[in-house]
């Protein structure tokens, strides 16, 4: 068998190798969605003061009292440090429990984050 009879034998198994490497043999999952959700500091509470979301997720929130808030885990997992009045704080979540937070300037603030 000559040379360029081999290649013509050899080019189309390459070029489906090529093929599935590039474009896969079937669909690519598609990524986990992720969502933010809004959690309102008004009127010296959180609301709402009990949120549940799913690992990855976004919290976002959002001090519309005209003083300053904190959102603080009571077991050391997150802690916004000030959040001025009109400003706002984002977390995402990476691990799932169930997570008591305050506001350290106003202890009587209290709610729960729960990660599934």
């Amino acid at each position: 068998m000559s040379n360029s009879a081999c290649a013509f034998r050899v080019a189309p198994a390459l070029a489906i190798a090529l093929g599935l490497l590039l474009f896969g043999s079937g669909p690519v999952p598609a990524a986990a969605a992720t969502n933010t959700h809004t959690v309102n500091i008004d009127g010296t509470r959180f609301d709402p003061e009990t949120i549940t979301v799913k690992a990855g997720d976004t919290i976002v929130w959002v001090n519309k009292d005209p003083f300053p808030h904190t959102a603080t885990s009571q077991a050391g997992g997150f802690d916004s440090k000030e959040i001025p009045a009109g400003k706002s704080w984002r977390f995402k979540t990476t691990k799932a429990g169930v997570f008591a937070y305050t506001c350290t300037f106003h202890p009587t603030m209290k709610a729960t984050l729960k990660v599934e």
